[in-house]
């Protein structure tokens, strides 16, 4: 279901693109690992995979899961909540790490929340928590690095400006990319496998920047 809102959502609001690195795979298994600039990129980023045949489970902040309606389709679709700084936040990856193994794709969040930059400007992804190579250490997975670029133009900053874009985003459809790199293994001890995904992360967001002129990736 969110997979089909999404489609009907995202291009109401923007002019979506996507494209793929010619050894991407979004194979069952596989962590796919996006970075996090709005409140509106997890349904651009939903609809770009659903473009490619993936309906991942979503790792996403628990609070939604209070949200009337939105929070019983995440909860009967198996979507994972993540109650953030909670001892219990070891629980999402027993849930992720189940998830993988039935051989669905998992999507994570890795730098566990929104930038606060008042600005609609791109920047490259934040410091990533260490959820993801915990995830990737004790799965073995692939990781699959997914950029996204231009979900700011429609929501960013203040809740005011936010509120303003979402109404004003039908009328002005910014263009919205979103980029596929190709899988990786993540090898190292824990901050090294950390650091490998948030490079790969980076170099995918870079692409979808750069295909849609963002100075902060052309000036990179």
């Amino acid at each position: 279901m969110l997979s089909r809102i999404a489609d009907i959502l995202v291009p109401a609001v923007g002019r979506l693109s996507v494209t793929a690195e010619p050894g991407a795979e979004l194979a069952p298994r596989s962590i796919i690992a996006a970075n996090h600039t709005s409140l509106a990129d997890p349904a651009i980023v939903v609809a770009a995979l659903h473009r490619l045949g993936v309906e991942p489970v979503i790792m996403a902040t628990a609070g939604l899961w209070r949200i009337p309606l939105l929070g019983r389709a995440l909860a009967r679709e198996g979507h994972i909540p993540v109650l953030r700084g909670d001892r219990r936040a070891v629980e999402a990856l027993d849930a992720a790490a189940d998830a993988l193994e039935q051989g669905r794709l998992v999507l994570i969040y890795a730098e566990g929340g929104l930038p606060r930059r008042r600005d609609a400007a791109e920047a490259a992804p934040g410091t990533f928590r260490g959820g993801l190579a915990r995830l990737a250490e004790r799965t073995g997975a692939p990781v699959v690095p997914l950029g996204q670029a231009g979900a700011r133009r429609i929501t960013s900053g203040s809740t005011v400006k936010q509120l303003a874009g979402l109404a004003t985003a039908p009328l002005r459809r910014p263009d919205l990319h979103v980029h596929v790199g190709t899988p990786l293994k993540l090898t190292g001890d824990r901050a090294a496998r950390t650091a490998l995904a948030r490079t790969a992360v980076t170099t995918a967001w870079r692409t979808a920047a750069v295909h849609l002129g963002e100075p902060a990736a052309l000036t990179a």
